[in-house]
Order: structure tokens, then C-alpha cells, then sequence
């Protein structure tokens, strides 16, 4: 993985279940990784390897969706030399803010 966030970072995302009283517009996005034409949102995360938050997959606008995905297996991920990215110009906003969930 390039870019992976630090320890600060990680620290800040609300432990996994603490946001579930909010609606998926109202949670906050902590974290953007992406590759290619994909993208994951991080809005919670248990602390070790599990993260919950909004996936897209492969520009599929019409399935993505809010669910769970691995810490692990997103640093695993490596196309011809191309490794998932953390986006270093995110900074924590509402997911309606999210220019993503405008275009979806």
C-alpha cells in the first residue's frame, strides 16, 4: 500500500458501531484508499484490521455499496506494480459531501 495512514489517522475513526444510529448520509468519511477506478470510504474502523464504509468497485456506481472490508486485504492488493493509495489531500467530512455520493 502507498501512502499508509499513520497511527494518528487510524485513531481518529470511530470504532466499528459507534456511528450506527446515524444515517449513511450523516456518517463521516475518515479515510479514502483507492486503485484504479476504485474506491473505498472509511467511516469506522474495530482498531485492528476491520474497516465499515462505501465501496465502489470497478466505476460500478449502480452496486456499490456500505459494508465491511479489510485493512489486510487492501494493503495486499497489487496490480502489475500498482498498489492500493491512500489519499494524502483527504481530511474527514460528510458523506454527502462526498463527491462520489453525487454522482452516484
Amino acid at each position: 500500500m502507498w501512502n499508509e495512514p499513520t497511527k494518528e489517522q487510524l485513531d481518529r475513526i470511530p470504532r466499528l458501531y459507534e456511528t450506527e444510529d446515524r444515517s449513511p448520509e450523516a456518517k463521516s468519511i475518515y479515510l479514502h484508499f483507492f486503485i484504479g477506478c476504485s474506491d473505498w470510504y472509511v467511516a469506522e474502523f474495530d482498531g485492528e484490521d476491520t474497516f465499515f464504509g462505501f465501496a465502489i468497485l470497478n466505476c460500478d456506481y449502480q452496486n456499490a455499496e456500505w459494508g465491511y472490508f479489510s485493512f489486510s486485504e487492501l494493503k495486499d492488493i497489487s496490480i502489475a506494480g500498482i498498489e492500493v493509495d491512500n489519499d494524502l489531500h483527504w481530511y474527514p467530512r460528510p458523506f454527502v459531501l462526498v463527491d462520489i455520493m453525487l454522482e452516484g
